[in-house]
């Protein structure tokens, strides 16, 4: 969406409602060359084994990753960059970038546009070069920051925004989607739609590679037996699993978790309009949600949440795991408020 408003600003032929596609600023708008167009995302020391790294020096793996699928989550970007297992950044080198570009004229359209990806991941020094600039900016220039939780975004940047909200895709919007994509069976479709649950990158992940998520799937089913049987034996060398994963796919893991938790406590209510879980996942849930109830889940939830958070800010993981373990040990045996 951000992309299709700069696309429409710059648009030399624009309708009412739209961009027109074909002039030239929407064929440079099309391979993402256009020269007032700007980037910035988080980035970091990866392969290319810059001391000081800024966008621009990712900015052919943008491109290429953004027009081949531009419904990639974070992780899948840092795993494109090479940087799996570390946090992505937007630091003070970055702002010195962006003040010199946005301080030029226009090359070609009347507008210079700025698209920031996750500006929450802003750090405070980039911040502070920045604040000027994003409360008067150049003129003909415009800012677009693209967030998934402004809850993270430094207050002093977010403060000079104007927040605009979107809603998930609805229903029949997504199954049109689909079914340009994939000749599916109806049931198959309708099940696919619901599991998305309004957002589409869900729908890609369900019908692309599956075998991180059937390992996640069985990993938490261990974790979860191994725990509820307080055994703290094979929890070591589980744990030990775990670490191997690196930071970026055990926090993919850890969130896997967290959806396993909130679908297997919603199995309790009866009510399966509001459970999002593949067959396999179910198989599972189908036992296991009554473990998980009223009196547990706000506890397991914040103790899978917190090593999460953890698990980001380089707590080591074994440590971390071991700990959630050892935790879900009384916290699973907790007496359910279920009938």
């Amino acid at each position: 969406m951000a992309v299709a408003y700069a696309r429409y600003i710059s648009c030399l032929n624009r309708g009412e409602n739209d961009s027109c596609g074909i002039c030239s600023s929407c064929n440079k708008y099309n391979k993402l060359i256009h020269p007032d167009l700007h980037f910035v995302f988080p980035v970091n020391s990866g392969k290319k084994e810059l001391d000081y790294p800024v966008s621009d020096d990712y900015i052919n793996e943008w491109r290429e990753m953004f027009l081949q699928n531009p419904w990639f989550i974070e992780t899948e970007w840092y795993e494109s960059i090479g940087i799996e297992n570390k946090q992505g950044f937007i630091g003070k080198d970055e702002s010195k970038q962006i003040i010199r570009k946005l301080n030029l004229k226009p090359f070609e359209s009347d507008h210079k546009i700025m698209i920031i990806w996750l500006p929450e991941r802003m750090n405070a020094a980039a911040a502070n070069k920045l604040l000027k600039m994003i409360e008067e900016p150049p003129d003909m220039t415009v800012f677009i920051m693209v967030s998934e939780s402004i809850q993270k975004m430094l207050p002093t940047i977010l403060s000079r925004l104007q927040v605009l909200r979107f809603s998930k895709i609805s229903d029949e919007e997504m199954k049109t989607a689909i079914k340009k994509k994939y000749d599916l069976p109806e049931n198959q479709l309708d099940d696919l739609v619901h599991l998305s649950n309004g957002n589409y990158h869900k729908v890609l992940e369900a019908m692309g590679s599956s075998q991180e998520m059937a390992v996640f799937l069985d990993k938490f089913a261990s974790l979860m037996r191994i725990s509820y049987q307080n055994n703290i034996i094979k929890l070591v060398p589980l744990v030990d699993e775990l670490h191997q994963f690196g930071r970026e796919k055990l926090k993919r893991f850890l969130d896997y978790s967290l959806k396993m938790i909130r679908e297997s406590h919603v199995m309790n209510y009866n009510r399966k309009e509001m459970v999002y879980l593949t067959s396999e996942e179910k198989i599972f849930s189908d036992r296991f949600h009554v473990y998980i109830h009223g009196k547990n889940v706000h506890d397991v939830y914040a103790l899978l949440n917190k090593a999460s958070g953890d698990i980001e800010s380089n707590a080591y993981s074994r440590i971390t795991l071991l700990d959630v373990g050892l935790q879900l040990f009384d916290l699973l045996k907790t007496e359910s408020n279920f009938a």
